[in-house]
């Protein structure tokens, strides 16, 4: 940790001397310094991994935008909506919304594509450690790019830094099956480059571990949306198994994966790291709490709710639908850690007349310092329970029986309440439709369910705001800003747009 800290203040030389963006995939130098007079030690490769984290970590509001917001399990809440949220869960996006675009991911990218040119012709002290900068670059252009996949569709493959600015700068969009060509290639270049199977401290780099649940997810994505069949399910298994015989197990307590007090704990695969006197915060999550003006009169709350609601800091722009709250158990420990329905006592608790009023997600509540909540929550993209129900997707689609995958994640959530919630196999039909909802179940919020109900194909039956849109398969791409298509001439918007 002591190391990043250090290397953030090298990584702000590294942005004004060797790279910079302007829109989206026009990059060009802003500094006289060369590359030739900075890619000379193994500090300078150093400094420049460190700096492509830094990069990364603001695309973690993105992911959850990308990746969540769409299945409809926010709505507006009692500080009305955001502007810019509204059209993504109520799916009526067009090219003029205000939408993420792929600008900051292809900063990333160009951070991986530097590091991809100038570490090989570095000397280390040691061959391990330019090997492990090569693999994290190469495991993160591939995240990239498959973020920007499932998206936009196929989108410019960029694998070069672009260090002047030509008219040859500009590209086309990749075909599909191209990006994922790519995209493998990256991962099966990445995953030997490890020096093994073990996680760095605070699992907030990648890893071979890390690396191989992008791998599976891929496969899963090929397997099912792009006709690779058994031949990808079977990578996607193997991979997963790789993953479980590395230091992962889960936690007992499901709540304390998300604490601030315990980050990096032996759930956690991958994470986005963020800390107190850090920059930034782990948006959105502010938005789905309670802005101070929308908070109830302390009187009127339950003693139980009062804690949970303190600190300022929130904003009242979303809360959790009830369609997503209705499919967990009182029973289920998963609930109380990921919402809390918010109930008012008008004229005060207990003998006040009991009403709904809104609720809150709690799976990312931040951190309460000096009486102010903030939201520096490490931002997990990968973690042990997501990877075994992935197995069991896997198995399931191999024929195989995924019960044990299944019942190990049902086991956490249940506890002695388990036997009433045992998992038995049934038909891959019946199996996928299981693990779907036990995907929700376990990973409510954390940027996955939008991209699993297309993975499962399942978005115009699952997802309140699609249900009367079906045959507009349009609409489970993005469409591309406006902004990014008057700055790209060669780039084509997607269909239906």
């Amino acid at each position: 940790m002591k190391k990043l800290h250090k290397a953030l203040t090298l990584f702000l030389v590294i942005i004004l001397s060797v790279s910079s963006c302007t829109d989206d995939l026009n990059l060009e130098p802003i500094s006289q310094i060369s590359a030739a007079s900075y890619w000379k030690t193994e500090n300078d490769a150093n400094g420049a991994i460190t700096g492509m984290y830094a990069r990364f970590r603001p695309q973690t509001a993105n992911l959850f935008l990308l990746g969540d917001i769409r299945s409809n399990t926010f709505g507006p809440s009692v500080g009305g909506e955001p502007v810019n949220q509204g059209p993504l869960y109520r799916n009526t996006l067009n090219a003029s919304s205000q939408l993420p675009t792929w600008l900051g991911l292809y900063t990333v990218i160009h951070d991986a594509n530097l590091i991809l040119k100038y570490v090989p012709g570095i000397t280390f002290s040691s061959e391990a450690n330019k090997k492990n900068i090569l693999a994290q670059a190469y495991t993160m252009r591939a995240f990239c790019y498959f973020v920007m996949a499932r998206t936009w569709g196929g989108v410019p493959i960029v694998d070069t830094p672009t260090e002047g600015y030509s008219e040859s700068s500009q590209r086309e969009r990749a075909t599909i099956e191209q990006l994922f060509s790519f995209i493998k290639k990256d991962l099966d270049a990445a995953i030997p480059l490890f020096p093994n199977n073990t996680f760095p401290t605070g699992r907030f780099i990648w890893s071979k571990p890390a690396a191989n649940a992008v791998k599976a997810e891929v496969y899963l994505w090929t397997g099912k949306r792009m006709n690779g069949g058994n031949a990808d399910f079977t990578t996607a298994l193997t991979a997963l198994n790789d993953i479980e015989t590395s230091d992962v197990s889960l936690l007992a307590n499901f709540a304390s994966i998300f604490d601030y007090t315990n980050k990096g704990n032996k759930e956690i695969i991958f994470a986005v790291r963020y800390m107190d006197q850090e920059s930034g915060e782990s948006f959105p999550y502010d938005q789905s709490f309670l802005h101070p003006q929308s908070l109830p009169n302390s009187s009127d709350l339950d003693p139980a709710t009062r804690p949970i609601v303190t600190g300022g800091r929130g904003y009242s722009y979303m809360q959790v639908m009830p369609h997503v709250r209705s499919q967990f158990s009182d029973l289920d420990q998963r609930k109380n850690a990921t919402f809390k329905e918010i109930y008012v006592y008008n004229g005060g608790y207990p003998s006040g007349v009991k009403s709904y009023y809104t609720t809150i997600q709690t799976k990312y509540d931040g951190v309460l310092i000096a009486g102010q909540r903030w939201w520096y929550d490490d931002y997990v993209i990968y973690r042990y329970g997501d990877i075994l129900l992935m197995k069991a997707e896997a198995k399931n689609a191999l024929g195989q029986d995924p019960s044990v995958e299944v019942n190990k994640v049902r086991q956490r959530a249940y506890g002695t309440n388990y036997s009433q919630f045992v998992f038995a196999n049934g038909s891959k039909d019946q199996n996928d439709a299981e693990i779907l909802k036990e995907r929700l179940l376990e990973t409510a919020f954390e940027g996955h369910y939008w991209w699993d109900l297309l993975r499962f194909g399942k978005a115009f039956e699952l997802v309140p705001s699609l249900q009367t849109q079906l045959g507009k398969n349009h609409l489970l791409l993005f469409p591309i800003a406006q902004s990014t298509l008057s700055v790209e001439p060669k780039v084509i918007q997607n269909p239906g747009y």
